[in-house]
């Protein structure tokens, strides 16, 4: 599979970017570079000034790329749901039965996540640390509603949909199959928030992480 995924380009939305880093070394390295430098300072902090510092190179180059520092979160949060969404689609191909399906998806979406070594300007384990912290940002704003028409959440609900999907292949009438997809994606990144963070309100530890907790609900609800 990874031989696979090595060759496929993750698309991301063009609306969110000035232009494709994806096209030149600069713009490549300013992805690498903001995914290490928010993961250090923290979303909040960061600042394209403390980019252009960190790759040797003034601010306006920058803002070639993208607009904001808000667009460049969104660049990066569609990039990881991209990214997911291959893992999902190779991981479930093949297998026929739906229960198993819906597991290996859930496992997919809720375990810590690993460097994949194919996207070598991305380190896939930093950005998830992200995901895990920030992307919450991108959605609870006062421009979500504008942002979710011009499609910046397209890939995201993509990979809500294709849980969705399973949940209703395993048990057609079970009435809830959005909600418990959508929480489950969204669930995840909360249990391991926590789990880091705020450690007595989780029973996730490192005995016990998110992916056994819904696969143990699925068991039990569907």
């Amino acid at each position: 599979m990874q031989e696979i995924l090595s060759n496929i380009t993750v698309s991301v939305n063009e609306k969110l970017y000035v232009k494709n880093p994806e096209t030149s070394d600069l713009g490549k390295k300013i992805i690498e570079k903001s995914i290490i430098l928010i993961d250090e300072i923290g979303f909040e902090n960061f600042t394209f000034k403390k980019l252009g510092e960190r790759i040797g190179s003034n601010e306006s180059s920058i803002y070639r790329y993208f607009e904001s520092k808000h667009k460049l979160l969104l660049y990066l949060s569609s990039w990881y749901w991209g990214w997911m969404e291959y893992q999902l689609v190779f991981a479930t191909n093949n297998i026929t039965n739906p229960l198993e399906k819906l597991k290996i998806a859930i496992k997919i979406v809720t375990q810590e996540v690993v460097d994949d070594s194919d996207t070598l300007h991305i380190n896939e384990a930093i950005l998830y640390k992200i995901i895990v912290s920030e992307f919450t940002k991108t959605l609870h704003t006062k421009e979500i509603d504008e942002e979710n028409k011009i499609g910046y959440f397209l890939v995201y609900k993509r990979v809500i949909n294709r849980i969705i999907a399973f949940i209703n292949e395993a048990n057609p009438n079970y009435p809830y199959a959005k909600t418990l997809a959508s929480s489950i994606v969204e669930g995840a990144l909360h249990q391991h928030f926590l789990k880091n963070h705020l450690k007595t309100i989780t029973n996730c530890n490192e005995n016990s992480s998110p992916t056994d907790f819904y696969i143990d609900m699925i068991e039990k609800i569907i």
